[in-house]
């Protein structure tokens, strides 16, 4: 049986997330934007009593803006802020359908009612998160 995945918006991306790798999903609270961040970072938000980074999905994965529906927090940490949120539905890419060239953010490309599916890496995610806060 294939994984259960968080199916979502980003910008115009239709992404799929482990349930695994989120720790909650919520509506999306202020954002305190800082000069000077890469394009695909929107700035800091307070979760919980803590700062933490708001990547732009929409930014990270091509060059258009996410209207912030939800933000999801991952395991990784940081903040993803995402557009609809479509349900969770047990996908699973394809073998041999990796996508190495897309940064390490896409894990693989597959296809959902003839859409284009992002499964993202969560691995990769944890990185650009780590490589702003860093």
């Amino acid at each position: 049986m294939p994984d259960l995945s968080l199916i979502f918006r980003a910008g115009t991306m239709l992404c799929a997330l482990p349930l695994g790798d989120i720790v909650e999903i919520m509506r999306p609270l202020p954002i305190q934007p800082l000069a000077g961040s890469p394009h695909y970072v929107r700035g800091v938000s307070v979760v919980r009593g803590v700062a933490v980074p708001v990547l732009d999905l929409g930014r990270l994965l091509g060059d258009f803006d996410t209207a912030a529906e939800r933000f999801i927090t991952t395991k990784a940490g940081g903040v993803l802020a995402i557009g609809a949120v479509l349900g969770v539905r047990g996908v699973r890419p394809e073998a041999g359908r990796e996508a190495p060239s897309l940064g390490g953010v896409v894990a693989a490309v597959g296809v959902l009612d003839a859409e284009p599916l992002m499964f993202l890496d969560p691995g990769g995610v944890s990185r650009m998160v780590a490589a702003y806060a860093a």
